[in-house]
């Protein structure tokens, strides 16, 4: 399997923005629409869990719906806890014994895996049937701004470019995860978010206090240069800005609902001819 992401730098990164004060607005966003979501089920979940939320604003607004009994938090590292109990697993694993929760929610956490297929099988199997998996995964289009520019900047100026902004996966790429999961009833669906700026530079900032900071492993290792980042800057303003002359970031989230298999589910549609928002569909999957 490749590897794709540095996950020890994954961990430095969010411990980096959380000393810093994070910037929490995006993780605010996704906390409230899936709150939002899961509050149109009719039930209760008797045990949840959220699985590296890294400030743990999900678990709370989760908590807040009232459809829950019992959360828990998973998480890389204990300064991530900000006091609260979590258990201590790995980006990667699931550290949940089978059939044994009945909701797992993931926020902002998947596409930062290299063997994200297997941690979808490991939600699977920790799910009671009938239990419900939720997650929002920044997917294809976010920062394709700063992707564009800052891979025009340094190929111009120095005459070649290395990964600068990692790759997000599309709607039906998460589908087909799904799917292979062995999750019943999976719907996706994505919003985007557009985030002005006044240039890259409070946008880089910010990445950093979201602590998402380049984690490829590819990545090169030298700082882009003073010269590429202000061309970078440059170009920017050229293609993404408005009338007033900010700058836009776009942040396109796939949220994601799948079904522990049970029997008394409904039959899944034919591939393609679902029609309905993940909200929508929530309201009739899952309840007995």
């Amino acid at each position: 399997m490749e590897t794709l992401f540095d996950n020890a730098l994954i961990d430095t990164n969010r411990l980096r923005a959380l000393r810093s004060g994070p910037a929490d607005f995006l993780l605010d966003i996704v906390a409230e629409e899936l709150a939002e979501r899961l509050s149109v089920i009719d039930r209760r979940f008797e045990k949840a869990v959220e699985l590296h939320g890294h400030t743990g604003a999900v678990a709370r607004a989760i908590a807040g719906t009232g459809k829950v009994d019992a959360i828990e938090r998973v998480e890389s590292d204990r300064r991530f806890s900000a006091g609260e109990p979590v258990t201590l697993a790995a980006l990667e694993t699931v550290p949940l014994e089978p059939q044994s929760v009945n909701l797992i929610v993931s926020p902002l956490a998947l596409h930062l895996t290299n063997d994200t297929p297997g941690v979808f099988v490991q939600i699977r199997r920790a799910l009671k049937p009938d239990g419900l998996f939720l997650a929002a995964i920044p997917g294809s289009g976010t920062l394709q701004e700063l992707r564009e520019v800052l891979l025009a900047a340094e190929s111009e100026i120095s005459g070649g470019a290395s990964p600068r902004v990692i790759p997000f996966p599309d709607v039906r790429d998460v589908g087909a995860l799904l799917q292979r999961g062995g999750f019943a009833l999976p719907v996706t669906d994505k919003e985007t978010y557009t985030v002005r700026y006044d240039s890259i530079f409070p946008l880089m900032k910010d990445l950093r206090a979201m602590g998402m900071a380049n984690p490829l492993s590819g990545r090169s290792r030298r700082p882009l240069a003073r010269g590429v980042l202000l061309r970078a800057a440059e170009l920017y303003a050229e293609r993404f800005s408005d009338p007033d002359g900010r700058i836009r970031a776009t942040f396109s989230i796939i949220y994601v609902s799948g079904w522990a298999p049970h029997e008394s589910q409904q039959k899944p549609l034919k591939p393609g001819s679902a029609t309905m928002r993940l909200a929508d569909a929530l309201k009739q999957g899952g309840g007995r």
